[in-house]
């Protein structure tokens, strides 16, 4: 991001954060050429700032805000299409585009620098790189994801936990806004996929194929049905065409009946006794249970057998091991004791 990398840099320049899981943040300083022509031939030169901040804990996630507390977003190249018709004889430019700090402030700190790691959080003024705020998350759990979202015209740092707690931090104060039990980590995809949004939103795969959305935003809650999309555009059914004589005459398509005309009692009268009636069984919801407890037991019993088969395929593996071993011990015994008695006639044994 553009930031500044040491102590009292008059200006910023594109810079490197670098994150360890022992809890160290070191700043590299990127040196980019100053035209794009000269971009093709020099290379982009890496140097060490010599900044290095220490945090509790693996590093998650940086963020970068101006001196009003705004989120700054990093350098971004405007996207043009190369097969566009317009300005076709125009040679195109490539142009990045910059956030620098205000210029009405020439003096003092410039940036807030928020940094996230799997214990806590801190927040350093630069280019000064003083610790203004610090927050301990957690000490008996550890945090799975740390964004820096927008939220109600605002920023803050939303936290995962791996004990199922989703909290909230306001920027750049670090003071507690919500912290709430949503869900146990039962499974790793949970904590693979989890990730936060903007305005209130955080989304992860349930499934393999299902994804869960949830909101931590009363707002985003109350305005949650006028979002929804739907899947079908309601359209009336049309009447049905009238069928002509001659259409019906020379092979048509089959005509539509109704249901109710076919099979209904309204026009053929009371169901024949021969035809099959849904009888329901005595059992109702506990037989449906017991039967669900029989599955259940079959299936553990077939994961007991194959367990068992597994262990005895094991078994086997080694025993075969074994006698292989003790067959190449043989079989190199019995080569040293015809070298031993090669040479030797039979009345010298």
């Amino acid at each position: 991001m553009e930031s500044f990398a040491r102590k009292n840099d008059s200006a910023v320049s594109s810079c490197l954060w670098v994150g360890t899981g022992l809890g160290m943040v070191i700043i590299l300083s990127l040196n980019l050429p100053a035209s794009d022509d000269l971009r093709q031939s020099e290379p982009v030169m890496v140097s060490p700032s010599g900044t290095v901040l220490t945090l509790k804990g693996a590093v998650l996630t940086f963020a970068c805000l101006d001196c009003m507390g705004t989120l700054t977003h990093r350098p971004y190249e405007v996207w043009r299409d190369p097969h566009s018709a317009d300005d076709g004889d125009k040679t195109r430019k490539r142009k990045l585009v910059m956030h620098s700090p205000s210029s009405s402030q020439d003096m003092g700190d410039h940036q807030f620098a928020v940094i996230c790691s799997e214990k806590q959080a801190k927040v350093f003024s630069l280019p000064s790189q003083t610790c203004l705020y610090v927050h301990n998350i957690t000490e008996t759990s550890f945090l799975l994801r740390a964004d820096v979202v927008t939220l109600c015209n605002s920023v803050c740092l939303a936290c995962f936990c791996a004990n199922g707690h989703i909290m909230t931090l306001s920027l750049p104060s670090l003071r507690p806004l919500l912290d709430i039990n949503y869900l146990p980590v039962t499974e790793m995809r949970i904590a693979r996929t989890f990730c936060f949004t903007n305005e209130g939103q955080a989304l992860y795969l349930s499934s393999p194929t299902e994804i869960q959305r949830l909101t931590y935003s009363q707002e985003m809650c109350d305005n949650l049905q006028d979002m929804l999309g739907d899947l079908f555009t309601p359209v009336e059914t049309p009447e049905a065409q009238n069928r002509g004589f001659l259409k019906g005459l020379f092979g048509g398509s089959g005509q539509a009946f109704d249901r109710e005309e076919l099979f209904g009692e309204a026009t053929a009268g009371k169901a024949s006794r021969s035809l099959a009636q849904h009888i329901p069984g005595s059992g109702g919801i506990e037989g449906v249970r017991g039967a669900a407890g029989g599955v259940i037991g079959d299936l553990t019993r077939a994961r007991i057998a194959l367990d068992e088969r597994g262990q005895k395929l094991g078994e086997l593996d080694e025993r075969t091991a074994s006698m292989m071993a003790s067959a190449e011990a043989f079989s190199k015994h019995a080569h040293e004791v015809m070298l031993k008695y090669k040479d030797k006639k039979w009345y010298q044994f």
